[in-house]
Formats: structure tokens, sequence, C-alpha cells
């Protein structure tokens, strides 16, 4: 099984997810720094990443951004205990394969690195996207695809209230029957979707 990176600056949220990982099976190395991490990583293979956001030194989007600059690079998997809609967006565009807010649920973290260890290399926009998909996504109204598009571009509900001249109440409702006609769960999984689909540029 590949080998998976815990990079976190506080050490009981690295032990507990390193215990975590290690009970499910995976070989986990633990790391307090983005830095400590590249230093290793030249020797080491690893198949995932998982790191926090905040961190002192290089954080978390400038790791996804430095590893993206060397061209093949493990999948790296985004927690943070203060998320927003803005920082998921930032994450995703800078490649993440995953954003999930602490505490971190185990069945959602082990999921997330499944599918980042299963995922090919990237393809054409669209070619990785099930016709299932594009079929529920050919569903959505022309205000639900607005809001959407600007969910995706890293905009919160009252930035998209002023731009569409509706309520912030009223965008809520339609970010609700978005993720769910879409069956999404989170803004991170809408924002790779986007991106798949080709509807942001990365």
């Amino acid at each position: 099984m590949s080998r998976i990176a815990v990079i976190d600056d506080q050490e009981d949220v690295r032990r507990a997810l390193g215990e975590m990982l290690d009970a499910y099976g995976y070989d986990v190395a633990l790391f307090d720094a983005a830095e400590a991490f590249l230093a290793a990583a030249a020797q080491d293979g690893f198949g995932c990443v998982i790191s926090d956001v905040r961190m002192p030194g290089m954080d978390g989007i400038s790791l996804v951004r430095r590893l993206a600059a060397h061209g093949s690079s493990p999948a790296v998997i985004l927690i943070s205990g203060q998320a927003d809609v803005p920082m998921a967006v930032a994450a995703m565009k800078a490649g993440a394969a995953d954003f999930i807010e602490k505490p971190v649920n185990d069945v959602l973290l082990i999921a997330a690195i499944n599918r980042a260890l299963a995922r090919s290399a990237r393809t054409a926009p669209g070619s990785d996207v099930s016709a299932d998909m594009l079929a529920r996504f050919a569903r959505l109204t022309k205000r639900e695809t607005e809001v959407f598009d600007l969910v995706a571009d890293g905009h919160t509900s009252p930035s998209i209230a002023q731009r569409l001249s509706i309520s912030a109440r009223t965008v809520e409702t339609y970010r609700a029957q978005i993720m769910e006609k879409l069956q999404l769960t989170s803004v991170a999984a809408l924002v790779r979707l986007a991106i798949r689909l080709g509807r942001v540029n990365t």
C-alpha cells in the first residue's frame, strides 16, 4: 500500500491521525512542517499527503502549489479547523485532491485517501465525468448554473447575492438545490466537479 504523509504542526492532531491511519493498515510517516516533508520526500515515495492548511512557515496551499510545480507528485488532501468557501476553492484550484474540515471524520478521510490513491493522471476536461453526472448537471436551471459557477469561483453567498441581485437566503436555497441535484456533499466536491467539467480556470 502506498505510503501516507501526515503534516500538522499540532502534535496531538498529528499523532491522532497517524494512529487512526495505522489502524486502517496504512504505512504512515508524520511531519511537523511542510519543509520537513519536502526534505524527506526526495528519498521516500509517498502516494498521498494529508496536510493542515494553516501552519507556521509554508502553509498547506503553498505546499500543493510547490508539489504541482514539480510535475508528478503525490495527491494532497488538505484539512483545516477554520475552513471557509474561499479557502476550500483556493485549495482545490491549487490542485488539492480534497479539502476536509476538522475535526476530521475518519470515514470521509479514508474515502478521500482511497480516491486520491486511485486517481489516474489528469485528462481532458469532462472526459472523466460520468454520463450520469453530466445528465444531472444538464438538469440545473440557468440560475442554478450561475450559482454553481460563482460558488466554484470562490464567492460566498452574500457576494453571490449582490452579483445576482437576490437575497443571501435565496442563494442558500439555490446552493442546497444544486447539491441535492448533483448529489454532492461539500464545496470541495463541487469545485472538483467544476474543474473536471472545465468550468474553472486552475
